[in-house]
């Protein structure tokens, strides 16, 4: 998960300093007061929330890995997406099956591919009962509009599928007030599970903590003990310290509602600036509209990058992560085909070297025309047009 980059903000300091002296340990799932203020924040955002449904871990991967283990089965994933969702899902031997996305955005599957690769895994023998998707999603920073949201969502209940919904940036909205987010949980209440890693927006993502919600029926009262089972034998409890910071960020006061949007503010205008840039390269890149990261296909650069030796994703990863100065994953770590030349490309690293940079850049009305920005986003372009030259040189002449 790419970092905002920015130093932590002094009050969530302070209420984690106040709480380390604590020597008792929270409860699997989270102690109560976690529990309220998670169930507050999703109330704020049109998702009323029982208090039993409700758990919370250190970071959203256990709770991926508790939710894949209680529900068995095959998972699906769209093509890309979060890096981190695959692999645990092999960890417990569960098979996992791309769906690709349709052209306008990432993070949640095409419906008619969504349903053929359920009628496909099923002939080959196999049990599809998990779809995880984010509405705002890592890799692609896209915000997939309601009208397919509805169409997958349909799709999958009409399949017997059982949605994790990865919440994790919705409260990153480069334009919250131009773009519509809405969550499968409100289209399906009694399918969808709500996954929130707090290191989206809230948290240092080195303060791992994440919540979870779940239907409010008796299908939802199940999952949640068998996760609560699948946390307990893991060991999964959220340090008594990050507890107490979790449960102030959730709450929302004024001082991390205020931090939270101008770090928004700042990696939309830095990510704007970088999607200009490569676009002006002549590589593609949907408009950012959400996190802090694009994700940019270089093939229309393939005949420069040739000259190079870049072939494939890891080669791009490689030789970009290079001459960038900052990492460049390649889209085979996202589930995209390791031939296809595409890279995330973070704007926490273009923010500055120092504390003290970065601490300007948020501070700053126009953060574009401090130096140390200028000089990143500089360093950006000129690796991308050489690119570009390097290609336009290999073709052949007309």
């Amino acid at each position: 998960m790419p970092g905002d980059g920015l130093p932590v903000p002094a009050g969530l300091s302070a209420v984690l300093a106040a709480a380390a002296g604590r020597a008792a340990e929270q409860p699997v799932g989270g102690a109560p007061a976690l529990r309220e203020a998670a169930c507050g924040y999703w109330e704020r955002r049109g998702l009323p929330t029982r208090l039993g449904r409700v758990a919370a871990a250190p970071g959203a991967p256990a709770l991926l890995v508790a939710l894949t283990a209680a529900l068995g089965g095959d998972v699906l994933v769209p093509r890309p997406c979060a890096a981190w969702w695959a692999p645990y899902a092999r960890l417990l031997g569960r098979p996992v099956f791309h769906v690709p996305t349709p052209a306008e955005s990432g993070g949640v599957p095409d419906p008619y591919a969504l349903l053929e690769t359920v009628r496909r895994v099923r002939d080959e023998g196999g049990d599809p009962r998990l779809l995880v998707l984010s509405v705002a999603d890592d890799p692609t920073a896209t915000v997939a509009p309601p009208e397919l949201l509805h169409a997958t969502a349909e799709a999958a209940a009409g399949e017997g599928l059982h949605l994790v919904s990865d919440e994790t940036w919705r409260d990153t909205l480069h334009s919250p007030h131009d773009t519509v987010l809405l969550s499968p949980a409100e289209m399906l209440p009694g399918q969808v599970t709500v996954v929130t890693d707090l290191a989206g927006a809230l948290l240092p993502p080195s303060w791992p903590a994440a919540v979870a919600r779940f239907p409010a029926d008796a299908t939802g009262r199940d999952l949640h003990a068998r996760v609560l089972d699948v946390l307990t034998a893991l060991g999964a409890r959220v340090a008594e310290p990050v507890a107490a910071a979790a449960g102030h960020a959730l709450g929302e006061p004024a001082d991390v509602v205020e931090r939270r949007a101008a770090a928004v503010r700042l990696h939309a205008s830095v990510a704007a600036a970088a999607h200009a840039a490569v676009v002006a390269a002549g590589a593609f890149a949907r408009p950012p509209q959400a996190g802090r990261h694009l994700y940019v296909d270089l093939g229309p650069l393939r005949a420069g990058l040739a000259a190079h030796g870049v072939g494939d994703a890891q080669e791009l990863e490689d030789l970009l992560t290079t001459r960038l100065g900052m990492p460049a994953p390649g889209g085979h770590r996202f589930g995209d085909d390791l031939g296809a030349l595409r890279v995330r490309l973070a704007t926490g690293p273009l923010l500055g070297d120092t504390d003290e940079e970065r601490t300007e850049c948020l501070t700053s009305p126009s953060p574009l025309e401090l130096p140390h920005v200028q000089r990143a986003l500089m360093s950006l372009r000129s690796v991308f047009d050489d690119l570009r030259d390097d290609a336009q040189r290999r073709e052949s002449p007309r």
